[in-house]
């Protein structure tokens, strides 16, 4: 069976040693890992990404989800639980930006990581976090789950 990208994008990193393990203890450390596969359209168009964790909260991969507008992005379910499956992840976090900078979450955004918190549970995969990122607003971060 074919791994997905993400974790062959990851492995591939880790192997040559530009891509170091990262646990992940708070939101803030979500925050900087994050920043590192947003580029300059952090502040252009909205992206969704995924992190994939092991037991001890280490990074084994991510993947973006789904990229749209200025405004928006759509987020499928089914494509959350695919990266988490093949991964073979214990807890997920998600990422995503405002290009507004406002760190307020949407009605939209509560609605699926609440639907994605209920579907991951039935897998005995945890949703340990949901940060919304942005480079415009003093604070850089906001936790959907963890605020």
């Amino acid at each position: 069976m074919e791994e997905s990208k993400a974790y062959e994008y990851y492995l591939g990193k880790r192997s040559n040693n530009s891509f170091d393990a990262v646990k992940i203890e708070s939101a803030s450390d979500v925050n900087s890992f994050a920043r590192k596969f947003y580029h300059e359209d952090l502040g252009i168009y909205e992206s969704f990404f995924i992190m994939l964790l092991d037991r001890k909260n280490v990074v084994t991969g991510w993947a973006k989800i789904s990229q749209g507008g200025v405004a928006g992005t759509v987020v499928d379910l089914k494509i959350i639980l695919k990266y988490a499956i093949d991964c073979l992840a214990s807890g997920v976090i998600f990422v995503h930006n405002h290009p507004s900078g406002n760190l307020d979450p949407s009605q939209a955004d509560i609605s699926i990581t609440n639907k994605a918190k209920e579907a991951l549970k039935l897998l005995d995969i945890n949703l340990l976090d949901h940060l919304i990122i942005s480079d415009t607003s003093g604070q850089s971060y906001n936790s959907i789950i963890n605020d």
